[in-house]
Parts: structure tokens; sequence; C-alpha cells
């Protein structure tokens, strides 16, 4: 018997030292070769890069992976016990490797060979961690010895808390969510404090198989799930069987979070946002990085300014006719199965449908819309839709329904409540839409700081990407004749200096044709101020000021205010015939408007990294007193103005004043419906090929541009005056609505005169047409002779606008 248990044991013994050995073999094996796993201690994942709007609104996001990292420590204590609930109750307690666990798992899958039942696995967080980072997702033996070896070695290297917090933040969860952040967000829009147990539970249920629990796809596999995650919370103790009973009767809803975080809208200026910061930090930091990057963008008037673009672009269209249905289909039984088959148009708003003509009478045409509904186009809403012809302009009036549409015409449409003059509309009321071809631009900024608050880069995103308000490169035409009049003013002229608008020839050199510019309207206005030359936007009067003035300088100016980089030194370009873009120009008069301080017009505030240090910040000065957390009776700090002096302070309100006067008596008279105090210009190139308007309010630069992109002609009258202002008022009248009409700010030292409008000498008693005209104090004119004592007397001016001083003459004249 003694011999027996001797050699039972040594049998023992061997058995043992071989499956040591084995065991010690395959570590070895298996061991070699393994990936480092101890890169984990400084691992940082992929983080999804954020934009936000200046009112702190999520506006995109950027990412391979849309994770968000949050550690451990900062995470809801309720999300950690649901996920060790789930996936790892003894988490904390083994080494890597859940031995009883392991044990347990193939004895239940023993019991269930044979039937339907998955499989049960006995992976660890660790586990998981270690096939996550370091392996791949192959199911296979030798996978699973390399994940329990890596396990052993994670877990003698780092704290249970670390691992953990690596594989909160990495685990894929469904719905593009890496990482409980993420996954949080994007199935319910709530922070992890926020979530209630159900909600808990789901995220917990989900790291095994997320594409089979899919609440949308699979609700019912997904609710079993989440309910056994509450009942092991329950049973684990971390919550009550009352909670528990709670969260199983909660009904499982996922909320649409781009519906209700995101900024709508505002997609070029986002594009252009993603653009620089690819350009400034490369692609890695943009989709991987985190960066948190506070843009400029105010969201209430970048709706606005879409709006009135789109409202001015489609005005412009309906000016033009109509040029037909999208396409034709049957109009009989079955109409709306073929409707539905019909592709949207790319660029259709939101707020447009698509509609079949299913029949016509004297009244109007009946329409069937998507889901089988029906409505009426009245012929009042058909009245615009004349066709355009050929010869470039419209076709008869439009008569009849018949006129405009056909039975089977597939046209857009859009509901209508109310009439043009507010009355009420019978329900189903619908009007005719059409896509414009014309595009456009809009850009708002803050004149000060240059943010830019609003930009817009064309009638609709989807249609095209194609940025007009920061790549389009255009004539800004007379929109660029305020720098020439400022190069003037800067050089001894004044708002009243005469120059003469009369024929103007310039020799080009052998073998070219003489240059002959020509006023808008062919005529000629004689000896006309400066102020009225740019209200009445007058170009032989521009071009010869030009020439006084020198081209070195009004190109120096068109440089040194943005405009372009480099203007040739050629007569022409004082008429706009270089090129330039909307934000460019907009933000050279906005340094009009802020006293001639250099502004650079930026999209972006600020931008952090993935631990909140700040990297990038458009406002450098030093202010350390407005770090102060509260307020203790400490003085106000005071923040140093650095900008730039670009220009004399005096000659930049002159030229705001004389752009007001555009408003008010020139070529920008639509402006002036917004009834407070603004300032602007109209540009149209040759051709009108571009229209523009450029202007401002004492706190508010906005540029706006209107043109084919493949350039041509917009039309006979088509001007800057007739497109781009009334987009320009449309906006101003709901940007500055509420607003106090805050007037234009004057530089101190600036003498204010009572002149002749048309003349510029110091107005007498009598005088109808007087203004109120802004001198430097070097060039105020004589006024001595007006106003005097005489009863019943009308005093004639014998003042001079020029202050009696000598001023360059045009050369070179015929």
């Amino acid at each position: 018997m003694t011999r027996f248990f001797i050699n039972l044991l040594s049998v023992l013994f061997l058995g043992a030292v071989v499956a040591v050995a084995g065991v010690l073999y395959v570590f070895y094996q298996f061991g070699r070769g393994l990936p480092d796993y101890r890169f984990l201690a400084d691992y940082q994942p992929p983080v999804m890069t954020r934009i936000y709007a200046g009112d702190g609104r999520l506006v995109a996001e950027y990412a391979v992976e849309k994770r968000v990292f949050v550690p451990l420590d900062a995470m809801s204590k309720r999300v950690v016990t649901a996920f060790l609930s789930a996936e790892d109750k003894a988490f904390y307690t083994h080494k890597g490797v859940d031995f009883m666990g392991v044990a347990r798992a193939m004895l239940i899958n023993l019991r269930n060979y044979g039937s339907n039942h998955r499989p049960m696995g006995a992976s660890t967080i660790t586990q998981q961690v270690a096939k996550n980072f370091l392996l791949s997702s192959e199911a296979s033996f030798d996978r699973k010895i390399k994940e329990a070896i890596l396990a052993f070695r994670i877990e003698r290297t780092f704290t249970k808390n670390r691992i953990l917090e690596l594989y909160l933040n990495e685990i894929y969860l469904g719905f593009g969510s890496y990482g409980v952040t993420a996954a949080a967000m994007n199935y319910f829009n709530k922070s992890l404090d926020e979530l209630s147990i159900a909600e808990t539970a789901f995220l917990a249920a989900l790291p095994k198989a997320p594409n089979n629990y899919n609440p949308l796809r699979s609700p019912d596999a997904a609710r079993e799930r989440r309910d056994w995650v509450i009942g092991r919370m329950a049973e684990d103790g971390h919550i009550t069987e009352e909670e528990a009973t709670a969260a199983r009767a909660e009904p499982l809803l996922v909320r649409d979070r781009s519906a209700t975080e995101f900024v709508k809208g505002g997609e070029n200026f986002v594009e252009d946002v993603r653009r620089e910061l690819l350009q400034r930090y490369g692609e890695g930091a943009l989709y991987r990085g985190g960066l948190q990057v506070r843009t400029t963008l105010d969201p209430e008037l970048q709706v606005k300014a879409e709006k009135a673009l789109r409202a001015g672009l489609i005005a412009y269209d309906r000016r033009h006719g109509w040029r037909g249905p999208i396409t034709r289909i049957l109009g009989g039984a079955g109409w709306a199965s073929r409707l539905a088959e019909v592709p949207r148009p790319v660029g259709l708003l939101e707020e447009w449908d698509l509609a079949v003509v299913l029949g016509t009478d004297g009244a109007g045409a009946d329409i069937g819309l998507g889901g089988g509904t029906g409505g009426v186009i009245p012929l009042s809403e058909l009245r615009w839709a004349r066709p355009w012809l050929p010869e470039q302009h419209l076709g008869p009036a439009v008569k009849t329904v018949g006129d405009v549409l056909k039975v089977g015409d597939v046209i857009a449409v859009q509901r209508l409540d109310l009439d043009e003059k507010g009355v009420r509309l019978p329900a189903g009321t619908y009007g005719l839409r059409q896509l414009p071809q014309i595009e456009g631009a809009l850009v708002a900024l803050d004149p000060h700081t240059g943010r830019v608050l609003a930009m817009v880069g064309g009638f609709a995103y989807g249609r095209s990407e194609f940025n007009r308000a920061s790549q389009a490169l255009r004539q800004p035409g007379s929109a660029f004749k305020p720098f020439v009049y400022l190069a003037a003013l800067d050089n001894g002229y004044t708002p009243s200096s005469v120059m003469l608008d009369a024929p103007f020839v310039v020799d080009q050199g052998p073998g070219l044709p003489k240059w002959k510019p020509q006023n808008y309207g062919h005529d000629f206005l004689g000896p006309t101020t400066l102020r009225v030359g740019i209200e009445k936007s007058r170009n032989l009067m521009t071009v010869r000021l030009a020439q006084a003035v020198g081209m070195d300088k009004v190109a120096d100016y068109a440089e040194r205010f943005g405009v372009v980089e480099r203007l040739p030194r050629m007569l022409s370009m004082s008429l706009g015939a270089g090129e330039t873009t909307v934000l460019r120009l907009t933000g050279a008069y906005a340094m009009l408007v802020n006293g001639g301080k250099r502004i650079l017009p930026t999209l972006i505030d600020r931008i952090q990294d993935r631990t909140g240090h700040t990297i990038y910040r458009h406002d450098v000065r030093n202010c350390e007193r407005c770090r102060e957390t509260f307020w203790t009776g400490q003085a106000m700090p005071e923040i140093p103005d650095e900008r730039e002096q670009i220009t004399d302070p005096m000659s930049a309100y002159q030229m705001v004043s004389i752009l007001q006067g555009v408003v008010q008596h020139g070529t920008g008279r639509k402006v002036a419906e917004v009834g407070k105090p603004l300032a602007g210009k109209t540009g149209t190139s040759n051709d009108s090929n571009d229209a523009w308007f450029v202007g401002f309010s004492p706190d508010l630069a906005v540029g706006v541009f209107v043109g084919f992109d493949e350039p041509r002609s917009l039309g006979d009258k088509e001007t800057g005056g007739a497109v781009a202002a009334p987009i320009f008022r449309d906006f101003m009248m709901e940007a500055l609505a509420g607003h106090p009409a805050t007037p234009f700010r004057i530089p101190p030292g600036m003498r204010l005169v009572r002149v002749d409008h048309n003349s510029g000498r110091p107005a007498g008693f009598g005088d109808r047409d007087v203004i109120i005209e802004a001198f430097k104090p070097d060039s105020i004119p004589d006024t001595s002779t007006v106003g005097g004592e005489g009863e019943g007397e009308a005093p004639v001016s014998t003042g001079d606008p020029s202050g009696g001083r000598d001023l360059p003459e045009a050369g070179g004249l015929y």
C-alpha cells in the first residue's frame, strides 16, 4: 500500500512537473514577440475634434473614431458598476484571468451543447483591453492564450483603475461610438451623469455584440439584454429591487442627437474651419487629436444670413422667368409611386417638396405630393413664371395655368399659409418654386475684432461645397472706389473737394487702343465734389482722382487694407478691375468703420488640445486681471488696444460719412429702408457680371456678392443696387432688429460744418439741400461770410471747399 502511494505521488509529481513545464512552454512559445504592452502607460486614444459656435453650442465633429476621453474618477459611479456587473464582477480581485469564471463558462457551455444558445465567454476586462489594444479579434485558441499572457503582464504593470479607464474609453458600443461618453451622447444625447439606470444598463449591455442589440433594428433583443444587465446590477447590490423593477418598465428610446444638439446651417463656415485646422495642425491632430475649437459663429445671425441670401437669389431668378419643370412623368393612376422614384434635386431646400401636376383649370393647378397627398397652386402664384427666351428677356405675361404647367410636370413647391398681403390662404395652397442658377455669398463680421459672425458661401451647400465668400475671386467694381477716395482724403483732399466729371481718355501706348472709361449712365456732371462722386458712383471722377493721387498710393491702400495682396499699377484697377473675395473686401470696409485700425478676419477664437491647454488664441492681448474669479471691489481691467493704425481716423470717418451718403442719397438708397445708421457702397463690374453691396452699421460689417459661377451678365439694370443691396437690406433689417439706432462714432478733433450737398460750400440761409460735412481741423472751409446778420438776406457762401490748399491735379487727359 505504501509503495502504491509512493508511486501515485511520483506520478502526480511528474504530472505536475510536466504540466508546469507545459504551461511554461506555452508561455514561452506564445509569449515571444507579443506586442509591447508598456505603451499603455502613456496611451492616448484617438479622440474626436469638436467645433463649437460662439455661444458654446456644438457645430461639428471630426474623427476616425468618435470618442470623448473621460478619466475614470470623472465618470459616474453607476456607469462603472454597471459595466463591472455585465462584464467582469470579479475585476478587482482576479489577476488578469478569472479562473472561476472560465470554469463556470465551460460548465454552462457543456450544458448548452447542441442548443441554440450562444457560447458563453469568460474574458475579463483586462483580457478585453489586451485584445482591443494589442491583438486582433480573430476567434482562435492561439489568440486566447496570447490574450491571457498579456492580461497577466498588464495586471502586473498597471493599476486596476488605469485598466478600467482604458477599457471604458476604448470599447466600441455601436452607433459609431467609441467609449461610454460618446455612446451616451449618440444614443441618448446625455452626459454620463445624466443617464438613468435603464440607459446605463443598456450601454453596459452593448460590448458583447453592439450590432445585435441595435435598438432601432432589434428592439426586443436590445431590451432583453438591457433587462439582464439590470438584474445583474441588482444581484450585485448596486441598485435595489425597486429600482430594478422601475428600470425594466422604462421604454428604450433613442434620441436623435443631431436634431437636438448640433447647430444647423453654417456648412461653408465649418468647412473653412476644418481646412484651417488641417493646414495648421495636420490630419492626425484634426481627426485623432481631440482638439476643442471655439469658433466665432453666431448661429442666429447665420440663420438670418442664409435666409436673406437665398431670398435675394430667388428674387433675382424669378425676375428672369421660368425654365420649365424638373422632369415629366405620367400623371394618371399610380402617379404617387412614379413620383417617389424621381430623385430629389441636389440643393432643394428643406421646406420645398416635389410634386406632380395632376390637372389644370382656370383657377389653378391640382398637384400630387409625396405620400399621396394633394394640393393646389393658384394662378396668382404662377404670374411670375413667364418663359425666359433665348434673346435674354421675358416672354409674354402668364394668363392661364397652361401657359406654365402641363399634366405630368414634376415641379418644386412650397406650402403657403399667407399671401403677399398677409391674407390667410386655404389649406393645401402651394407656390411654384425653382432652383436658381445664380449664386452668391454673404459675410458678416465684427469690425472691431475681425470675428466672422456669419458666412454663407452659396445658395445651398449640398449643391456645391465651393465657398464663394472666401474662395471665389471676383471683380468688386465700384465697391473698390472708397479706397481710391480714402487715399485722396489722406493726401489733402476733403469730401467737398471738386473733381471734374467729364470724358477721360488715356493713351495706352504704341499699337494699343486709347482707353475711354465711361460712367454707368454715359452722362457727365462736370465739376463735382468727392462726396457726390462716391454717392453717384462716377467712374470718370474716380479715374481722374486716382491719376491725381497716383496709382502707387491707391495700390498701397488696397494692399494695406487687405483688399488684394498686390494691385497692378494700372488706372483700370481704380474702378475695381482687380479681383478679391467677399471676406477680404468686407474686412477692408470694417477697418473704415472701426477708425482705421487693422483687423484680421478670423473664424476661430480659441483652440485647446485634448488636455484643455490653449494652443491658439486669436486675441493675444495680455490681461492678467481678466482672470479674476471673483469681484471684490477691484477696478475694471484695462485691456490695451494693440491694433495697428493704418490710416488717419479722421480720414476714415470722412469716408464713413460719405458712404452713409450713398445710403441716404446715392446708389444704395434701398438700404435706407432699415431705418438705422448704415453706410456702404454698391459695386457692379463690367457687363454686370458681378453685383456687390458692402457696408456696415457702427458695430457690424456685411458684404454681399451675387454672380454666376461661370461669369456672365446678370442682365440689363441688374446692378449692385438692384441685386445685392436688397439682400444687405433684408439681412440688416433682421440682424439689427431690437438694437438701438447707434450713430457712427466721431473721432476727437473732427469738425462738423453745414454745407450745401451738391457744391460742398458752407450753407447759407435759404439753402435747402444741406448736410453736415466732416472736416479735419486744418481743412475747414472759410465760413466768415456765411450767415450774416442782415435781416431777410440770404448770405452767399464764398468758402473754398478745398480749404485753400493746392491739390494734385490729374494729368494726361484729352
